[in-house]
């Protein structure tokens, strides 16, 4: 790793939620900041939580920042993370964002997740990308081109109509399976219907029968997980908030039928508890044989089948009956916090680089992300030998065509609203909670912090 992109952590024990100070500077659609001049230097610090993941993770966007360098000779792109241990919750790196701003010391360009979004916009007011590009440009770069950004993702970092940020990593859930073990059980793992909830439970029966053990984990039953919990409840026609953002939802017909369901598999023996890090690794050990989670595990999945010598197959979000799936993203954008016009010019080219072709190109074959700019597998694409040697791919690809948005609370209080879901549902899956009386009192008391 180059040095002078030496990472930084930043340990935050808690961080009250203060709004920040100043907004941007609204300009009309099409003015932009002057074009980067490769005669300044100009230095930008970027903070990614993936410079914190070791590995596949961070060397790939080590990679591309290599790359932007090499491009751009007159920037300097330094590295920092927003703490040691992500698994805090991504509440830490807008907090470490938060604290940089009021401290009038941001960084240049920050990657924070979808689920924090109205509290990103509304309080720590980045500037927004079409304010410092021109929306033409935005729009060019987001749908125009070669290889456009799927017409879903493309948007995820809007807000109120407007490009705030730009889209940049993400996953949909995947169901992912042990295929040696399905045969072990009798099951053919490529005629296998793993299409709805009704027809995982008669896999799940069949294979514990053979194993004697739950089979089933669902990385959307843990905190990390709420993300596609929330695909879950949109597949049973639930909703966790209101479409005006004013009410929450979870506690009414469909999240509750979506969190009994769960509950009955629990209950029949299909799905193991297990946290989200014992549930990963259970299933690369082998020992879990089907399990819902982000598609960005595929090279570690990957790499574990073929270490444990059996074979790794992935299907579509499980929907409800015969109802489509309706799967939710993870992941991030990219937002300009500067307020120098130069770093702004150096930030937009940044941005544009880490959301380009050749980005995803590495980033989804690296790590497993999903190619938002998803012609780059097709024929003749950056992608297509890979893509044809690495088919799993594309059920995450498929999935892109009903994408919902995964949803930020409004408020500053986004937080504790999704603390009170995630312990209803916990209480409610695995501790014998009453689904529907537990859902209920937990959607009362996040109602009261709706601002």
């Amino acid at each position: 790793m180059n040095m002078k992109r030496r990472t930084s952590w930043i340990a935050l024990a808690a961080v009250a939620m203060l709004a920040a100070s100043g907004c941007a500077t609204a300009s009309s659609a099409d003015d932009s900041v002057a074009e980067l001049d490769p005669n300044e230097p100009v230095e930008i610090v970027f903070e990614s939580y993936n410079i914190g993941q070791a590995g596949v993770w961070e060397e790939t966007i080590n990679t591309l920042i290599d790359e932007f360098e090499a491009e751009h000779p007159n920037v300097t792109v330094t590295t920092q993370a927003p703490s040691a241990d992500i698994s805090g919750g991504n509440a830490l790196t807008v907090a470490s964002v938060q604290q940089q701003l009021l401290a009038g010391n941001p960084p240049d360009v920050a990657q924070l997740t979808f689920d924090t979004l109205d509290f990103v916009a509304n309080e720590l007011q980045p500037k927004a990308v079409e304010d410092i590009a021109g929306r033409d440009a935005v729009d060019e770069h987001l749908t125009g081109g070669e290889y456009p950004m799927h017409e879903r993702a493309a948007t995820l970092a809007d807000w109120d109509g407007r490009h705030v940020g730009v889209p940049y990593v993400f996953s949909t859930p995947l169901m992912w399976y042990n295929a040696t073990a399905f045969e072990a059980a009798g099951i053919d793992p490529d005629t296998v219907d793993l299409s709805s909830w009704e027809a995982i439970e008669e896999v799940g029966l069949q294979l514990a029968d053979s194993t004697g053990k739950a089979p089933l984990t669902v990385s959307c039953l843990s905190k990390v997980g709420n993300w596609c919990m929330q695909g879950i409840v949109r597949s049973n026609d639930g909703r966790v908030l209101s479409e005006d953002r004013s009410s929450i939802e979870f506690g009414e017909d469909g999240a509750v039928g979506a969190v009994q369901a769960m509950r009955d598999l629990y209950d029949a023996g299909v799905i193991e508890n297990l946290d989200s890090t014992a549930q990963y690794e259970a299933f690369a050990r082998g020992e879990s044989l089907m399990q819902l989670q982000t598609s960005v595990m595929q090279s570690t999945f990957m790499a574990a089948a073929e270490a444990g010598g059996w074979e790794l197959q992935a299907a579509p979000m499980p929907g409800f009956g015969d109802q489509s799936a309706v799967p939710t993203n993870s992941g991030s954008a990219l937002f300009v916090f500067s307020e120098d016009e130069a770093k702004q010019a150096a930030s937009w080219e940044f941005i544009k680089h880490m959301t380009s072709p050749r980005a995803y190109e590495l980033i989804t074959s690296g790590i497993g992300y999903v190619p938002i700019r998803t012609g780059i597998v097709n024929e003749g694409g950056p992608l297509a030998d890979w893509a044809a040697e690495n088919p799993l791919v594309f059920p995450n690809i498929e999935q892109l065509d009903r994408l919902e948005p995964w949803i930020s609370y409004p408020g500053n209080s986004y937080v504790q609203i999704d603390d009170l879901l995630w312990t209803a549902i916990e209480e409610s899956v695995f501790y014998g909670a009453d689904v529907e009386q537990t859902m209920a009192e937990a959607q009362e008391r996040a109602q009261e912090l709706v601002p």
